[in-house]
């Protein structure tokens, strides 16, 4: 088996920082979910505010070089 990590334990490595990385977006997802929906419950702002910022900052991150489903 020719693996593009070199190694065995190369390829180990990095599928364990994967997963570390996985982890740490799902934490980082929940906390700033929790955030958003207390700002909505405290009537700071609404959800119709939230969905049209993201959408006017979405127009700033380039488009994948891939196609998207």
């Amino acid at each position: 088996m020719n693996s593009p990590f070199g190694s065995p334990m190369n390829e180990v490595n990095m599928i364990a920082k994967l997963a570390d990385i996985k982890e740490e977006h799902y934490h980082q997802l929940v906390t700033l979910s929790a955030i958003m929906e207390l700002l909505v419950e405290k009537g700071i702002l609404s959800r119709a505010e939230i969905e049209q910022k993201a959408a006017e900052l979405d127009q700033f991150i380039d488009q994948p070089p891939y196609p998207t489903v």
